[in-house]
């Protein structure tokens, strides 16, 4: 008996000098811890502030909102797209890839006799993340020379192809004095849908300030179209081209993309 009383004691104090021995580390990480999650706002306030953003919207009071148009592939609708928005009496942004230029400046000039903004979609469509800031600077005057040409006007509004971008592409662009666009409503239209959805889309997701997104080879855009304007008409909205949209000057964005008044 003493000696199995003897030996519960012992295996008790090397329990208890481990435990110790253990408390040391865990409290210093403990306070590790602690520290890091103190400094965490911080790091994120800072990591926000560097992120480069296009613009998806605008922060706007009164009902206004642009439609948007990427011209990459065919033209066989683009004439009706342009008396569908001359019978409203809206005018447009379209944003056009060079490559399409080539094919189509007969389209062009008719979009941009018709009022309609034509600003650049990147010369041929390529993954801009992929590039470096001298191939983003070629690539985008490469277009923009062949749209003034026709037009007589330099675009200064760029949507990236695919919507991808990064903080060097946004950067870049930034730097040669143009505006990265996006948009806040996507019509989806370049799935096809018909026009009963594309419709429902958009006029479900629309708000003043929206950027919303179209194509002018999609099947069918031009039969969702009529019903979205006359929608947009009668609640008030006044659809303007995109650079009508933006705000000049000094402006801040918000995590959204969202573009609002310098404070």
């Amino acid at each position: 008996m003493k000696r199995l009383f003897r030996s519960t004691p012992k295996k008790g104090r090397v329990i208890l000098l481990r435990r110790r021995h253990l408390a040391i580390p865990a409290a210093l990480l403990s306070i590790c811890a602690l520290c890091l999650l103190a400094n965490l706002p911080a790091y994120v306030s800072a990591a926000a502030t560097t992120r480069q953003l296009p613009i998806y919207c605008v922060e706007r009071e009164q009902k206004i909102c642009s439609l948007s148009f990427d011209a990459a592939w065919g033209n066989e609708d683009t004439q009706t797209l342009i008396e569908i928005l001359d019978r409203y009496n809206v005018k447009v942004t379209f944003f056009v890839v060079g490559d399409w230029v080539d094919k189509y400046p007969e389209s062009v000039k008719a979009l941009s006799d018709a009022g309609h903004e034509i600003m650049c979609h990147s010369n041929d469509h390529a993954h801009f993340n992929t590039l470096s800031a001298d191939q983003i600077v070629a690539d985008i005057n490469a277009c923009c020379d062949k749209i003034e040409r026709v037009t007589g006007a330099r675009p200064t509004l760029f949507r990236p192809p695919f919507g991808e971008y990064d903080d060097h592409v946004v950067s870049t662009v930034r730097g040669m004095g143009m505006e990265v666009i996006q948009w806040d409503v996507d019509s989806l239209d370049w799935k096809d849908y018909d026009a009963p959805t594309i419709t429902q889309r958009v006029t479900s997701k629309v708000a003043p300030g929206s950027i919303v997104l179209f194509h002018n080879a999609a099947l069918h855009t031009p039969e969702a179209l009529p019903g979205i304007l006359e929608y947009l008409l009668q609640e008030g909205y006044d659809v303007v081209p995109i650079s009508q949209l933006i705000l000049p000057g000094d402006y801040t964005l918000d995590h959204t993309g969202r573009q609002c008044p310098a404070e």
